[in-house]
């Protein structure tokens, strides 16, 4: 099965460009810097630093290895050229629950870039499904509650 194309911002990939530098420039020489201190205090087979350090480092690798493939396939959207009356990727909305009164902001994003703590959703979730190709001033329904039988 062909993985799909990740769909990223132009912030979104500069973001990820700048995470995968500080991961290969900084993260890894730290975590070698921990390991190499950890092996320098004797017996590693039970030693919870080295096996910190060693957990560590798999996750930086790991991540690393995740955001080069990401920005390897990663397609741009072109924010500039969209039609400001309807959501896309990269829009910013502000919608209202009309059953709690609660007003939000998100902005629509791939889902390599959302980050639900700073208001970025992805194209993909329940929200930014129901949200994209909509029209400003429209009234959607979008269910996001599910009760599981």
């Amino acid at each position: 099965m062909a993985e799909k194309e990740p769909l990223l911002t132009l912030e979104g990939f500069k973001k990820l460009e700048e995470e995968l530098d500080k991961l290969i420039l900084v993260k890894r020489r730290e975590v070698r810097e921990k390991i190499k201190f950890a092996i320098g205090q004797g017996d590693i087979r039970e030693n919870s630093e080295y096996e910190a350090a060693k957990n560590e480092q798999a996750f930086i690798e790991g991540r690393i290895v995740t955001l080069e493939k990401v920005l390897r396939n990663a397609r741009i959207i072109n924010t500039e050229e969209k039609d400001l009356n309807t959501v896309s990727i990269g829009s910013t909305v502000v919608i209202e629950d009309l059953e709690h009164g609660d007003i939000v902001e998100y902005t629509i994003v791939g889902a390599a870039e959302a980050d639900p703590f700073q208001n970025k959703i992805s194209y993909e979730s329940p929200v930014g499904k129901g949200l994209l190709g909509k029209k400003k001033g429209l009234l959607v329904h979008i269910n996001t509650m599910y009760h599981i039988l």
